[in-house]
């Protein structure tokens, strides 16, 4: 009867999440100010997805890496999940995708007074547009390939093309540009603005690898974690915690 007892009580112990004793090596690019290693709480999705880990009972520790090391880290084991993922179907072969947690709107930009514009996805066959390099936007944008896409390795480079005349666009997260036109690219925010019509809103997911033995447990209780915030008021704390002063 013990030794029964004791085997039961093992099972439950390795069913549950404390029993993985190693914490979630959680990883993410520099994307200000969603995700980087020197904001409070390494950023707002960042203290999002940590705050609601530690609520399902997942201990996590931060990495931040460029985003294709990323990828491919996440593929090859060395990271369990990824902060910050936009929706990309090629992914789901070697991760799973939690609900949305925080939603984007993805905007282009444009030298200041240039008559580049758009309505509908064919007008801009005939531009030339800087893109950050393994990124997804939009899946109608991303499987376009009449669009002039010229890859970059980051946001910063993609808007000072866009003003030297390099390119004719590039597009980003607005949030994230906003940042950006405030800090390393405060030279280059008056002789860029958005056009008026966004590309698309892109909700936000953590990308947890499918070889994890525990993934449909993580993104469980992730969901399960970020709506009991929403109910009871941390996740709007944490947004107002990240405010620009």
């Amino acid at each position: 009867m013990f030794s029964k007892r004791v085997i039961a009580l093992v099972m439950l112990l390795l069913s549950s999440p404390a029993s993985f004793s190693a914490s979630l090596r959680i990883v993410a690019n520099e994307y200000l100010p969603l995700t980087g290693q020197a904001l409070p709480n390494n950023g707002l999705a960042t203290d999002l997805v940590r705050t609601a880990l530690n609520r399902a009972g997942f201990d996590s520790e931060y990495i931040e890496v460029p985003w294709a090391r990323a990828l491919n880290g996440l593929q090859h084991d060395r990271y369990d999940l990824i902060v910050a993922a936009w929706y990309s179907a090629d992914r789901e072969a070697y991760g799973q995708y939690s609900e949305p947690y925080l939603t984007t709107h993805i905007r282009f930009l444009r030298r200041k007074g240039s008559d580049v514009d758009f309505s509908q996805l064919e007008d801009l066959h005939k531009y030339s547009i800087a893109i950050v390099r393994g990124y997804t936007y939009a899946p109608s944008f991303d499987n376009d390939s009449s669009i002039h896409k010229i890859p970059v390795n980051t946001f910063a480079s993609a808007a000072r093309m866009v003003k030297a005349g390099r390119v004719d666009l590039t597009l980003e997260d607005e949030f994230v540009a906003e940042h950006a036109f405030n800090g390393e690219l405060k030279d280059v925010r008056g002789s860029l603005e958005f056009v008026p019509k966004p590309l698309a809103d892109s909700p936000l997911h953590i990308l947890v690898r499918l070889s994890h033995p525990q993934h449909q447990q993580i993104v469980d209780g992730f969901n399960r974690a970020i709506r009991s915030m929403r109910e009871d008021g941390t996740y709007q704390t944490i947004v107002q915690r990240h405010a620009p002063d």
